[in-house]
């Protein structure tokens, strides 16, 4: 099998050979089918393996086509540096697309977050500044189609998993969720039994 078997839009399939990408992966190989197909999923996948593509490949897929410049895939992860990853991926992946993505998270200055998030397709966020957006009404999910919780059993951890209820109570019912974890403890399993 190899990555032109998900027969991806011609210009996500050509931002596939671009990053050099040949062979998917067991999680890619498993995941992509059904995300392409709009089910949610839960993927058990250590970091480093190489589970980005297998959520960001199909978002790209999804918006492809759509109209731009609003928010329609979000994908939350416990530290800005992996956020920092994952939007450097969009990057690499989407190069081709015109999909604009914005990291959202904290350290640095909010306001130019403010005027990327006008115009971004994906935002990729950590859940305490996203907070912090939802609470200065600086944020729309109303066109929002995809969500991705990454690394769940890390934003578990480190005590996020209050903020990630909040930030749901924000978002549209009518959504395809994604849940990627390296570990599946009880929270974990709870929390994606109340959120898919």
């Amino acid at each position: 099998m190899n990555f032109e078997a998900f027969n991806f839009h011609l210009i996500v399939s050509a931002g596939v050979l671009e990053a050099g990408y040949v062979i998917p992966i067991p999680i890619q190989a498993q995941a992509i089918p059904p995300i392409l197909k709009g089910c949610d999923v839960m993927g058990l996948a250590q970091t480093g393996t190489g589970k980005t593509a297998a959520f960001v490949l199909p978002i790209l897929n999804r918006l492809m086509g759509n109209k731009g410049g609003c928010l329609r895939a979000l994908i939350m992860a416990p530290t800005r540096e992996l956020a920092g990853q994952i939007h450097q991926a969009i990057e690499i992946l989407g190069r081709k697309t015109r999909l604009k993505s914005v990291a959202v998270y904290g350290g640095v200055g909010i306001n130019p977050q403010i005027q990327k998030l006008k115009r971004a397709d994906i935002v990729v966020a950590c859940p305490g500044r996203l907070l912090d957006h939802i609470g200065r009404h600086t944020i729309d999910f109303s066109q929002l189609k995809v969500l991705v919780i990454d690394e769940a059993d890390q934003l578990f951890d480190m005590g996020f998993l209050p903020d990630i209820r909040r930030i749901l109570t924000h978002l549209p019912q009518a959504r395809q969720t994604l849940l990627f974890s390296a570990t599946m403890p009880t929270e974990i399993r709870r929390l994606a039994g109340g959120i898919s």
